[in-house]
């Protein structure tokens, strides 16, 4: 019985010590710390917005003042005929953010961000796992080769979170040999940094932190989850994140160079599509208010970087009457 009380005891020590910590730890990092803004914008979104997405990009770099990019490469526009590649979309991306001097991560192989996650071209689909994989590689090599001396790109991203195997649609089963691979292809063609990106809030993080010089997380604080037919708020406290970083770097992966917050929430999680959900929904789901609570909340973790994610959502928002998404943004980036 004494033992059991002891460990009892102990255990609501640790519980009332990690919270007390966690306390000190919001107030140290308060939202007057010094972070570098980004976002993440993707054309396809953007178009199934019914946007203009070229006029949404370079407002994005001009009104906006954006200076940090997480821009994609998709293999099924790239290369939608088989070893024929059409460099036009990226092309833009790349150029446009060069006559402002802006940088970014460039987004390389099958998993890019937005749905359905894997973007893998028709004529691959059929192919042996062995014969897709080979044919990424080739994808990569080709879109490095295209782009390694722009002085725009700060790093490569090498697949968008590949462990998140409970998430998306013709999505191959995650492979870290694989994965390897591809990084070393990376760092064979190119000096540059390599990013690797997880789930913040449903992955250890250690793999991807292995792999990489520089991990990126995801970064929710609202969800959907169709295995309960509910939205979820995490219950988690700011601390958990840099806690876990932490640990994870010095157990598991002392050469990582930074840890980042690549995708911080800032649009609502749909249950069904975004143009098949009302705006009044929408505004419910996610208000301006919750979009500055994530700003907010993401800063206390201490990561120096955040990109957020939404941005071709609020130009469609601003599009539709409700402009405040837009106008609270633009005093992150000036």
């Amino acid at each position: 019985m004494r033992i059991i009380f002891f460990s009892a005891l102990v255990a609501l020590f640790i519980l009332v010590s990690i919270f007390i910590s966690g306390r000190v730890y919001e107030q140290l990092y308060s939202s007057s710390q010094k972070v570098e803004y980004g976002v993440t914008f993707s054309p396809r979104y953007a178009k199934y917005l019914n946007l203009d997405w070229q006029k949404v990009y370079t407002q994005i770099l001009d009104d906006l003042k954006v200076r940090n990019l997480r821009l994609t490469s998709y293999w099924d526009t790239i290369e939608f005929q088989k070893a024929q590649y059409d460099f036009s979309e990226t092309d833009f991306l790349i150029k446009e953010a060069g006559k402002r001097e802006a940088k970014a991560v460039l987004v390389l192989g099958s998993r890019q961000p937005r749905w359905p996650e894997c973007h893998i071209p028709t004529w691959a689909k059929d192919l042996t796992i062995t014969q897709r994989q080979q044919k990424v590689l080739e994808f990569i090599k080709a879109v490095v080769e295209k782009y390694k001396t722009s002085d725009v790109i700060s790093a490569w991203q090498v697949e968008n979170e590949p462990f998140a195997y409970w998430f998306g649609e013709n999505c191959d089963t995650p492979d870290i040999k694989f994965l390897q691979e591809e990084i070393n292809l990376v760092k064979k063609l190119d000096s540059r940094p390599v990013v690797t990106t997880d789930s913040g809030e449903w992955s250890d993080w250690i793999d991807p932190m292995k792999l990489s010089d520089i991990l990126g997380i995801s970064l929710y604080r609202r969800s959907y989850s169709s295995l309960f037919n509910l939205y979820i708020t995490y219950p988690l406290p700011v601390w958990m994140y840099p806690a876990k970083a932490n640990l994870v770097k010095k157990l598991f992966a002392p050469n990582n160079q930074k840890i980042f917050i690549s995708e911080l929430q800032a649009e609502p999680w749909t249950n069904i599509g975004v143009l098949d959900t009302s705006l009044d929904e929408q505004v419910r789901l996610f208000s301006a208010k919750d979009l500055q609570g994530n700003v907010l909340y993401a800063q206390k973790t201490g990561f120096d970087s955040i990109y957020l994610w939404g941005v071709e959502w609020w130009f469609y928002m601003a599009q539709n009457g409700y402009p405040e998404y837009l106008e609270y943004t633009k005093t992150l980036f000036r």
